[in-house]
């Protein structure tokens, strides 16, 4: 094994993604095979974990060129567009092909479907690309800069469906075909941002004859979609083309789950699994670039939410690789010889974070206005046993984070203090509040507009991972101590998301991941990502965290956006709109029967079509065939 140091490099960064567990995270505890779990590996001079290759192929190791990948949820689709969770993202990066990506290995953009990196113009507004000449759809025809401009053009089109990601292209206003070159563009943007380059690396490029037969999107100009006076839904060929768009088959049916990537859609088992199937002729064979490497001939993503099934599957070596497995599930596989004679593990830092986020805008009739006062946000926040759920769910290994930045970042604000918890303290807020038991039933309650409100509500959570259902529990038992009485609601991942996109919920327990460079908070913290139905669940925010955020995204200069982020942070923890719980600890497992394995701090935290099956100590190589 060895560890690679890179220098420390701050970068425009990809927008969150909704994580699909809380996994919380210690700062820097690593394990792998015998080593302690106590190591420590400093993320802010280590990027990325080579792990040397077995120099034994054992006679129990499958020879069979396939990687079996466990997880724990599904994704909420496959659309080029609409989707929002980490596993969709991680499978896309198989399936299609990006004008940017990131080198997990160096923390920077690299350039996917384009020769470099942009030529930017002297005011910094104007990114200019040239599209490499070999990379084709499934048809052979080549990306072109119609592809491209169709891509940007339905992301940001006011009718689809995906309000997440609008915020992030707010900036781009147009992007320009050189005249003298077809392989040329330029993106214009409206002015400097932090993300002027990578936000390119969350919009797959889309097959515009494919996508868009009637070429309806040619009609439109982005100075259009950008105009608020605009009415898309008064445009018969828009909305007919944006109903086609939107429908469920483009993010559900492997016929259409189409891609530039070297991996297709075969099949998807919704809630069982899904396979990716290495592509018969693909224009990236050959390439020495380890990023466009496809060694398996399938990638087999499949579901087991229950901890002791995959233990037993683990043992078995019927799966090859996870980062979704629990710490304790972890902990004790490590324990097995028999584990670490097959398999390289460990603990690494991610920048993500688990939260509990109120309802701050209820409607009033289904949801009750009970977060509505940041004394009882704050009071909530001191009755959830965060250090008892650490140690009992997580052994202890988690690290509290105070708010939205990971405590690796440097602009995370140390001068916050931890919540404590603190039964008797929020007793005392919620009386302030005016919330108290006028009718000695144990539960709180008080006068809201002429009508008695219990303080009652409902706490949503995953089924995903069991882990959900414990800190749920721990935590309404600790509510009930207070006067507050908590309805546990398991959902699945899609209806979790869509009830709080729609704002139909008291309180949801989820996570986000993040990344190591500078953020937009846009799309999480601003208001229009609520009025939007975007990120923004819970209804932070006014006009002056609005104004700061808009600052943050546009600023520049590392020390002054920073100073912004600690002020923004202040903000955020005065208001208390989320409970924060843990920064998340990435559980990385990985069959030894593969080389080339490398872990990253970065999501996905692997890259999977780079691992090379051993054969008796020889790299088994990837054969393309004539279809």
């Amino acid at each position: 094994m060895s560890i690679v140091k890179t220098a420390r490099i701050f970068f425009p960064v990809l927008s969150l993604s909704v994580l699909a567990a809380c996994g919380s995270g210690n700062s820097s505890s690593t394990s792998q095979n015998n080593d302690s779990l106590n190591k420590k590996v400093n993320v802010t001079d280590v990027k990325y974990i080579k792990l040397d290759d077995a120099k034994e192929f054992l006679p129990s190791w499958s020879k069979e060129n396939v990687l079996i990948c466990h997880d724990i949820i599904d994704p909420d689709d496959m659309h080029p567009c609409n989707g929002l969770s980490v596993s969709r993202s991680e499978r896309m990066r198989y399936t299609q092909v990006y004008i940017i990506g990131i080198d997990y290995q160096n923390l920077q953009p690299r350039p996917i479907c384009v020769k470099s990196l942009p030529e930017i113009s002297a005011n910094g507004l104007d990114y200019t690309y040239e599209l490499r000449d070999d990379i084709t759809f499934d048809d052979g025809s080549p990306i072109t800069v119609e592809d491209i401009i169709y891509t940007f053009k339905a992301c940001k089109c006011p009718l689809t469906n995906n309000p997440h990601a609008k915020p992030y292209l707010e900036i781009l206003t147009d992007i320009i075909p050189d005249k003298s070159n077809p392989r040329k563009f330029t993106m214009k943007l409206g002015r400097k941002y932090i993300q002027n380059i990578v936000f390119l690396a969350d919009y797959p490029i889309m097959q515009r004859t494919f996508f868009d037969k009637g070429n309806v999107m040619a009609k439109y100009t982005f100075q259009q979609f950008d105009d608020p006076n605009f009415k898309a839904d008064k445009e018969k060929d828009l909305v007919a083309w944006a109903a086609e768009f939107n429908s469920a088959k483009y993010g559900r049916d492997p016929k259409y789950l189409v891609g530039a990537g070297p991996y297709y859609v075969e099949k998807w088992d919704a809630g069982q699994s899904m396979i990716l199937t290495r592509k018969k002729k693909h224009w990236s064979f050959g390439s020495n670039n380890m990023y466009e490497s496809s060694y398996p001939d399938k990638i087999i993503f499949k579901l087991n939410k229950d901890q002791n099934s995959q233990i037993l599957e683990f043992k078995s070596q019927a799966l090859d690789a996870s980062t979704s497995i629990s710490t304790k599930t972890l902990i004790e596989l490590q324990k097995d010889a028999e584990f670490d004679k097959n398999y390289n593990s460990r603990f690494t830092d991610t920048y993500n974070y688990g939260y509990m986020v109120m309802n701050e805008k209820p409607d009033g009739i289904k949801h009750k206005p009970v977060f509505t006062d940041k004394k009882v946000r704050r009071a909530v926040a001191m009755l959830v046993p965060l250090d008892d759920i650490n140690k009992v769910i997580n052994r202890g290994k988690n690290k509290r984070v105070v708010g939205p930045v990971s405590p690796l970042k440097p602009e995370y604000n140390s001068d916050l203090k931890l919540i404590p918890f603190d039964i008797e303290g929020a007793k005392k807020l919620l009386d302030e509040a005016g919330w108290k038991d006028s009718d000695g039933d144990n539960i709180r309650d008080r006068m809201i507009d002429g009508e008695k409100v219990k303080f009652e509500f409902t706490l949503n959570y995953s089924t995903s991972d069991v882990a959900w259902k414990d800190i749920a529990q721990m935590t309404s038992e600790a509510m009930y101590k207070a006067g507050i009485k908590v309805n546990m609601n398991p959902l699945d991942f899609g209806p979790l998301f869509e009830n709080a996109k729609s704002h139909d919920f008291d309180m949801m327990i989820a996570s986000w991941g993040g990344t190591f460079a500078p953020e937009d908070y846009t799309q999480i913290w601003h208001t229009s990502a609520w009025a939007s139905k975007g990120s923004n669940y819970g209804g932070f925010g006014n006009a002056e965290s609005d104004a700061l955020i808009d600052s943050i995204k546009y600023e520049l200069d590392d020390a002054k956006r920073i100073a912004m982020i600690k002020r923004f942070q202040v903000m955020v923890y005065d208001e208390q709109p989320y409970v924060f719980m843990f920064s998340s600890l990435r559980r990385n497992v990985m069959h030894k029967r593969f080389g080339n394995q490398e872990m990253y701090f970065e999501s996905p935290g692997n890259w999977l079509p780079n691992l090379k099956l051993l054969n008796s100590g020889t790299m088994m190589k990837p054969v393309a065939t004539a279809n």
